[in-house]
């Protein structure tokens, strides 16, 4: 079904089945692969009687039984990758020509309480927080990244830059900056991108090994359908939640119920002390629908070790 808000689109990525609503699970979320090309086959639930559509009323007469209004929801559950088409580039403010500043130094983490400050971890992550932007064949599509390093590597998801073509970043300043592909991982989906030191951009503290906890504040931070610089709250709700992004097999994610929506791909997840702790990928929706306050980050962890021997490889 497509989607009536606008930006979204038509629905895509695999389809996300969670275990508490679909009998025989062994207990983990799990993902199924995506549909080939062409038209979609007739999503069949687990439901005595024969099949059910995704337009098929829920039947909710005593024969039917409370049991089946959960199973029928699964239909339209759908994991959503979270770059934006070319219908999202739109909100891009133009970008300045001015002469790029030096380079700064990545800024430690915020020394404050086991929540932080959102305020002050919004300001700080900003600065090197950017709007990733490719073209290839007059299509273009938009997500975010962000800096890691000060030799200007930039960490974003491969699914933004899959196409390929020319790709440019937006920092906060509005400064467009061109920048090269290093390279990409499409099983974890995650790409690193270069622009020249010197830019202005700040790279962003990485949260340590296993500190990250279930139900502390995080920030998405990105460019939802092209609103570059947008910040959003939330918690971390979930640690390790089996799902499958970006194509490859079933890894452990970070899941959130911070707004997260196209656009957003390759932006960071902070923590309330401004560290990273994982890059923002996908959301599960119905029907092909926006956020409904579930969505998926890969742990910094992983994303940082797939990044750095990206970068080794150059």
């Amino acid at each position: 079904m497509t989607s009536t808000i606008p930006g979204l689109g038509e629905p895509r990525g695999p389809r996300f089945v969670s275990p508490n609503m679909y009998p025989g699970s062994a207990g983990t979320p799990t993902a199924v692969p995506a549909p080939p090309v062409g038209p979609a086959p007739p999503v069949v639930p687990a439901v005595p009687g024969g099949s059910v559509g995704p337009d098929t009323p829920p039947d909710l007469s005593p024969g039917g039984g409370p049991s089946r209004w959960p199973r029928l929801l699964l239909v339209g559950l759908t994991l959503v990758a979270v770059s934006a088409g070319a219908g999202g580039v739109a909100g891009h403010l133009a970008a300045r020509d001015d002469a790029p500043e030096a380079a700064e130094a990545a800024a430690p983490p915020l020394a404050l309480g086991p929540g932080g400050d959102l305020v002050a971890a919004a300001d700080r992550v900003l600065a090197g927080v950017v709007s990733v932007q490719t073209s290839s064949g007059g299509r273009g599509a938009s997500g975010s990244g962000f800096l890691i390093d000060d030799r200007g590597h930039v960490v974003t998801n491969d699914h933004v830059v899959a196409r390929g073509g020319t790709i440019q970043v937006v920092g906060q300043d509005g400064r467009r900056l061109t920048a090269r592909l290093v390279g990409r991982d499409p099983g974890t989906d995650i790409a690193v991108l270069r622009v020249d030191p010197g830019n202005g951009l700040r790279p962003l503290p990485l949260a340590p090994t296993g500190q990250t906890r279930v139900g502390e504040p995080v920030l998405a931070v990105g460019s939802p359908l092209g609103l570059s610089g947008t910040v959003t709250a939330g918690i971390v709700s979930a640690l390790d939640r089996p799902v499958r992004l970006g194509g490859g097999a079933r890894q452990p994610a970070v899941q959130t119920d911070a707004s997260i929506n196209p656009g957003n791909s390759g932006g960071p997840l902070v923590n309330g002390r401004g560290e990273v702790v994982g890059v923002n990928t996908a959301i599960a929706t119905l029907e092909g629908g926006g956020n409904i306050g579930i969505g998926f980050a890969v742990p910094i962890d992983r994303a940082s070790q797939v990044a750095q021997r990206l970068i080794a490889r150059g």
